[in-house]
């Protein structure tokens, strides 16, 4: 992720603010923020400095285990701004988890993670938790049986390990799970969109489980985002796949990579391998309507950075906007 923008304004936050947003725009825009001093002082400041409709924060370490507990009296403070101006939240779990390891420790550890953070984004307001898909880790040299057999095995965890969980926040106001397909490095148990059909049927097709489709893991995956379109079919799909009012969330990232690389390694939009005109696509979407579109773009959180703008004129030209 990217360095905290600098120099922030000590001003308070009502200071810093202008009219709420109306909170029914279609589509909002926004990017990943840090959370820096607290979710008040320095996620909520940036949103609103860089012009965010949604937002989408780590409530701890993204790199580490720990289960960071949060101030009552800031998120509080947090959740009703936040509501004011009609901001969307989401959080996303450690780069650590991992549903469907074979590893006790780092399975009994991703799902403590998950149901945390699911309770942290009750406390904060936030609408969703991302999580990344995870891999079943087989070892160099497997034959396609044992592979095949270790690829069941791991859907067999995270069906017994996420299945509670879910079951936990299944209330209709609850926030949702959001499968974030990676982009088919290692053994992933989910990369490109057919393979949302066996892990979301691992699940039941659980009504709390929603998708956050990143544009460049789907592209490093193989889906033809770069063709004129194949983001359209590739969302088709999706829906098909999930059904309707699956996908809650977009991580609008370009590549820089070419498609089917299988590297995850983000562009700012139009720069890189996909092109501005997939996110146009994506805009006009019917599918997309209501989904909140997340950067994840090198630079992003920067105040003269040009994504947000450039998303919002994209979202602005389209059908859909």
């Amino acid at each position: 992720m990217q360095d905290a923008v600098p120099g922030l304004a000590p001003a308070p936050l009502a200071d810093a603010t202008t009219t709420p947003r109306p909170p029914d725009v279609s589509r909002p825009v926004g990017t990943h923020v840090q959370v820096g001093k607290n979710l008040v002082d320095g996620a909520l400041r940036t949103a609103v400095d860089l012009g965010c409709e949604a937002i989408q924060v780590f409530c701890g370490n993204p790199r580490g285990w720990a289960l960071s507990e949060g101030d009552p009296d800031v998120d509080r403070r947090f959740r009703d701004r936040a509501g004011e101006l009609g901001l969307r939240v989401f959080i996303h779990t450690p780069y650590l988890v991992n549903p469907g390891s074979p590893t006790p420790a780092t399975y009994e550890r991703s799902l403590a993670l998950i149901a945390h953070n699911l309770r942290r984004a009750v406390e904060i307001g936030a609408e969703g938790v991302v999580v990344h898909t995870g891999s079943y880790v087989e070892p160099a040299g497997d034959d396609p049986d044992a592979a095949q057999e270790r690829h069941r095995d791991a859907l067999r965890r995270l069906r017994e390990g996420l299945l509670p969980i879910l079951d936990d926040v299944a209330t209709d106001d609850a926030p949702w799970l959001l499968l974030e397909p990676t982009a088919g490095q290692g053994r992933s148990l989910c990369a490109k969109v057919e393979d949302l059909a066996a892990y979301l049927g691992a699940l039941d097709m659980h009504p709390k489980a929603g998708v956050c489709l990143d544009t460049c893991h789907v592209f490093a995956a193989g889906e033809p985002l770069d063709e004129p379109g194949g983001t359209t079919d590739t969302v088709d799909r999706l829906v098909q796949v999930g059904g309707e009012g699956r996908l809650r969330l977009i991580h609008a990232n370009d590549s820089k990579d070419v498609r089917g690389a299988f590297k995850d390694r983000h562009e700012k939009i139009g720069q890189g391998h996909i092109g501005t005109a997939a996110f146009a696509e994506l805009f006009a979407h019917p599918a997309t309507a209501g989904v909140p579109f997340i950067l994840e773009t090198p630079g992003s959180r920067g105040a003269d950075d040009p994504d947000i703008a450039l998303l919002k004129q994209l979202r602005d030209a389209s059908a859909g906007g």
